[in-house]
């Protein structure tokens, strides 16, 4: 709502648009989930890549017949190589930062290559962004690429902006199950995260070091207590990943 109390249509069209591309993947999930549970599938794995694959679109008889086809049949899938360096962006040369939950997807699956294109991503989106963007929910396999992807390519200098990424993640709805269902390897880089964000020293706390050692601190008693509510907030949210 504006300030003079008038309907923000724009924000209010964004919000039930975001609420309709989240209903339409839970459904297209859902389905997959249960095709997955039909099939029997074998391991966790496999019904996981299922429901990750569950936007893929099927091959059409016109898509086998042709001779030229000039729309992939999944968008999702590389451009040829030559093609690869003018059609693939990262992330600060994308033409506009996704700002709904199905845009997010569009360039995670098929702009972003690498991780490091998208550690990018995140960083630029920075947390408050992606609380928005994924305010109906953080869709299935998400949050485990994400926390792998910064225990990947965590640095010092990016220490607060991940902090806060993880901050934002865990108050996602069904932040819970999404926790339940990380796989093993995932739940290992979630370890290592933490484990990298704590040996992290620099201006903040270190390991078995008592917080009054501090070298060249100008006033060593606000830079105590500074240290030590970065301690209490990586502490938390370990906690709240279950890394501790």
């Amino acid at each position: 709502m504006e300030a003079d109390g008038a309907v923000d249509m724009g924000a209010l069209r964004a919000e039930l648009r975001a609420a309709l591309e989240a209903d339409e993947r839970r459904e297209r999930e859902n389905s997959a989930k249960l095709r997955a549970v039909r099939q029997r599938v074998g391991s966790y794995e496999q019904f996981r890549d299922i429901v990750l694959a569950s936007h893929l679109r099927p091959l059409e008889k016109k898509d086998k017949m042709g001779n030229k086809r000039n729309v992939l049949w999944n968008p999702c899938a590389g451009h040829p190589r030559g093609q690869q360096a003018t059609e693939v962006e990262i992330p600060q040369e994308l033409e506009q930062l996704p700002g709904t939950s199905a845009e997010f997807y569009r360039d995670w699956r098929r702009c972003l290559k690498s991780g490091k294109e998208k550690y990018q991503l995140l960083l630029k989106l920075e947390g408050k962004a992606l609380s928005r963007i994924f305010q109906a929910e953080l869709g299935f396999g998400l949050l485990g690429e994400f926390l792998t992807v910064l225990a990947e390519n965590v640095c010092h200098e990016d220490r607060d902006a991940v902090l806060q990424i993880l901050q934002s993640l865990s108050g996602t709805k069904r932040f819970g199950l999404n926790l339940d269902l990380l796989s093993m390897s995932e739940k290992e880089s979630t370890r290592d995260l933490f484990r990298k964000l704590q040996s992290m020293s620099g201006g903040y706390w270190t390991p078995g070091r008592p917080c009054g050692e501090a070298e060249g601190e100008a006033h060593p008693t606000d830079s105590v207590l500074q240290k030590e509510a970065e301690e209490r907030r990586v502490t938390e949210l370990m906690r709240c990943y279950q890394a501790s």
